[in-house]
């Protein structure tokens, strides 16, 4: 396996564990600054904002620049960031240093996602991408308990202090590890921008916000759906995340070997197709307390499929504009992510139970799946 595609992991290691361990620490954040956990949450928000922002903005301005530069200097800001995030004294400070540790995120799996399929053999691009975000699957089935932990216990900052430090370990990995590319030479801010001129980049945007949305109207209520719903005893709840992390860890890897098996669009079609599946399961099954355990690992393997797929689905459509195309798409994840935490509260404020949030995402993920149906007849031939 290509070094330079290990360093990738690292910092997908390292961006996964700043952006999820937040939601484990929220309560002992919002202790320390002395507010209210929904005012603590607008850290969860800020975070995602500037992952939108950065995405577009960075990738454009960094278009010129060799890949390997660009990645250096996405983790520099990373460690800067997180760095000062974790020492920030005030709550503006705390949340400006929050906002601007998100824009590197979606610029560097939007690079580093064309660089894993340029460092792959032929015809395992999608499998080098799933090596990538292995490390994020990483960070959630290791990274975020150990992340929670310290902060609880110890303190948050020594978390993000923590997290600061993957940052520029990652920094040293690709510096040491990542070979020499030369920068597209048709890689300038006209050709970026003029892929989302076209019809193809919206669909493919609108089917990773709305398919990928329905991962986290099921994932986002995963707790009380346990606890409430399945029966679970709370102080299990953990082993329940552990299972979906696990989960996660193997879907990501064998959506990568489908992906350049049967072709990205077909996988996507099959991974949105199983995960509307899974969640009908979830929302018959769930009040029957022992599918809890099987539910939350198999739905995460399912759920994960689907990333790999998508990433080469976009870097193949977009030509010379695929940089920016990648880093909109994980944009768009994070819409996604909005989304199904949004749509999927709906039902619980109608007073319905806690398993009616996955009927919400059995429809998204139908619709991710018809729109990649549509992309398939309309577009795949041509991209």
């Amino acid at each position: 396996m290509n070094k330079g595609i290990i360093a990738l992991a690292f910092g997908g290691l390292a961006i996964g564990m700043t952006e999820f361990t937040m939601m484990g620490i929220l309560p002992d954040i919002a202790k320390d600054l002395q507010i209210e956990i929904p005012t603590a949450a607008h850290l969860i928000a800020l975070y995602a904002l500037g992952v939108v922002v950065g995405a577009p903005t960075l990738v454009l301005f960094t278009g010129k620049y060799p890949p390997k530069k660009v990645l250096l200097f996405l983790m520099l800001l990373f460690f800067i960031f997180n760095g000062l995030f974790s020492i920030a004294p005030g709550q503006f400070l705390i949340s400006l240093s929050r906002f601007m540790a998100g824009l590197p995120h979606g610029a560097f799996f939007g690079v580093g996602s064309v660089v894993a399929a340029k460092l792959a053999p032929k015809g395992k691009e999608a499998q080098a991408i799933s090596i990538m975000f292995t490390g994020m699957t990483i960070a959630n089935l290791a990274g975020v308990p150990l992340g929670t932990y310290l902060g609880h216990h110890y303190s948050w900052r020594l978390t993000y202090g923590i997290i600061s430090l993957l940052g520029l370990i990652t920094f040293a990995a690709i510096y040491a590890w990542m070979p020499k590319i030369e920068a597209s030479k048709g890689n300038n801010i006209f050709n970026q921008l003029n892929f989302f001129n076209k019809k193809i980049a919206w669909l493919l945007m609108a089917i990773i916000a709305i398919g990928t949305g329905g991962l986290f109207a099921w994932i986002s209520y995963i707790a009380p759906l346990a606890t409430k719903v399945s029966g679970v005893p709370a102080d299990r709840v953990p082993l329940i995340m552990i299972l979906i992390g696990v989960g996660m860890f193997f879907g990501n890897l064998i959506g990568g070997k489908l992906a350049d098996t049967i072709s990205p669009t077909k996988a996507a079609i099959a991974s949105f197709s199983a995960m509307a599946l899974c969640l009908v399961m979830v929302y018959f099954v769930s009040p029957l307390g022992w599918t809890a355990y099987p539910l939350a690992f198999i739905t995460g393997l399912v759920s994960f499929t689907i990333g790999s797929p998508t990433q080469l689905m976009l870097i193949r459509a977009s030509k010379e504009a695929a940089t920016l195309a990648a880093a909109g798409g994980q944009a768009a994840f994070n819409l996604g992510n909005t989304l199904g935490a949004f749509l999927g509260g709906i039902p619980i404020t109608l007073g319905l139970a806690y398993n009616t949030p996955s009927l919400v995402g059995v429809g998204m993920a139908s619709i991710g799946a018809l729109l990649t149906l549509l992309y398939l007849k309309v577009y795949d031939n041509k991209s």
